[in-house]
């Protein structure tokens, strides 16, 4: 059977988001196909994986894999910053831990599929390492778009793709060195816009198979006529907030996921200044992203340790 090899990165913290999400894929999956998901973790509790297991069914198998050993090592490398975790940088390793796998579909848990996910694990790559659509946020905000262009060296921001849906050719990457070209990187310089992402975008530029947005659509960002993959990032969750769009795609698997409860609970906890203060965030990562992109002496730094490390 024609495996779909699945990725997720999550804590306690957003097991009730990956419980929808794994139940998006599943309403729309293929009864001919076997889908392995792999959650990647470094301390997911029991009763989380409990949670997240009770999904499991013939042909839709879920596997924890806790991967602290590896993550200490480089705990004290990997730059955070607001809501983001050091599992941002999971997606990285996957091409080194399963060496067994020749491709691999990461997702956000933040993210609901209106279609088989398999229609995208299917598409190929040829000896492009990834493939991708183009960030929605650096396609809509010029801010943004300039610090691509400044800070990353990309001629066409347009290029710049989002890492939230990753299509991996794990054979091509570990080909390529992929992962020891990260590390000697992220030793020279440190991103911190969009972290892990903007290593990869440096990383995989030209290699790139870049698909439509209808597989990552965001609300905050540009939106496809008919999604087929709806991505909920930065403060556009509805789980905070109302009036988000694609809203009632999301409480609509998460009626049928286990954690409705939850998450209603969630929502109605979370307060105003939770809200003002999520989407201050989203303002300052934009004042931020006008700041370094002024940066010209910083930027020169960056396009220099770029050239020395991936384009060697």
């Amino acid at each position: 059977m024609n495996t779909v090899n699945l990725f997720f990165a999550c804590d306690d913290a957003y097991v009730p988001f990956l419980a929808v999400t794994l139940t998006s894929v599943k309403q729309h999956r293929a009864p001919n196909r076997h889908y392995a998901v792999r959650v990647l973790h470094t301390g997911i509790s029991e009763a989380g994986c409990s949670r997240i297991g009770k999904l499991e069914e013939e042909g839709f198998t879920i596997g924890f894999y806790n991967i602290s050993h590896r993550m200490e090592t480089l705990s004290h490398r990997l730059h955070t910053r607001d809501y983001y975790s050091a599992s941002t940088y999971y997606r990285l390793f996957i091409p080194e831990l399963f060496p067994e796998l020749k491709k691999a579909l990461y997702l956000d848990c933040d993210l609901v599929l209106e279609t088989d996910v398999a229609q995208l694990y299917d598409v190929e790559l040829g000896t492009n390492l990834v493939g991708a659509v183009p960030d929605g946020m650096v396609g809509s905000i010029a801010e943004m778009a300039l610090y691509v262009r400044n800070r990353l060296g990309f001629e066409n921001p347009e290029k710049y793709f989002n890492a939230g849906v990753l299509l991996m050719n794990l054979e091509a990457m570990r080909a390529e060195g992929f992962t020891g070209i990260f590390l000697e990187l992220l030793g020279r310089v440190k991103f911190q816009v969009a972290q892990d992402q903007d290593y990869l975008n440096v990383i995989c530029r030209d290699r790139v198979t870049y698909l439509g947005y209808e597989w990552n659509t965001m609300p905050t960002g540009i939106q496809a006529a008919q999604p087929k993959l709806i991505h909920y990032n930065l403060d556009g969750k509805p789980w905070h907030k109302d009036g988000v769009a694609y809203e009632e795609i999301f409480w609509d698997y998460a009626a049928r996921s286990g954690c409705l409860t939850q998450i209603r609970s969630i929502k109605r906890n979370y307060t105003c200044e939770q809200r003002e203060a999520a989407a201050k965030q989203t303002l300052d990562l934009i004042g931020m992203c006008v700041k370094q992109a002024m940066d010209s002496r910083e930027n020169a730094h960056i396009h220099r340790q770029i050239r020395r490390v991936v384009c060697c």
